[in-house]
């Protein structure tokens, strides 16, 4: 009988940490998605900011 009850009590305790296991592992994904996120609209913007400068030091290549 106690047997079956460790089992029970450790079966139960197995799901709550497995709960918490992918409830970490969902919020450390969601965080480094945002960091990704951010890092990719920097990108972008510094890569926008740098042809418009080339442009502006080389309009000869523009066709202006």
């Amino acid at each position: 009988m106690v047997a079956v009850f460790v089992a029970v009590i450790l079966y139960c305790f197995g799901f709550v940490f497995l709960y918490g296991v992918i409830r970490l592992a969902v919020r450390q994904a969601l965080e480094d998605l945002e960091v990704r996120r951010a890092q990719a609209l920097r990108a972008e913007e510094l890569a926008a900011h740098r042809d418009r400068t080339f442009l502006k030091e080389n309009a000869f290549l523009a066709g202006s």
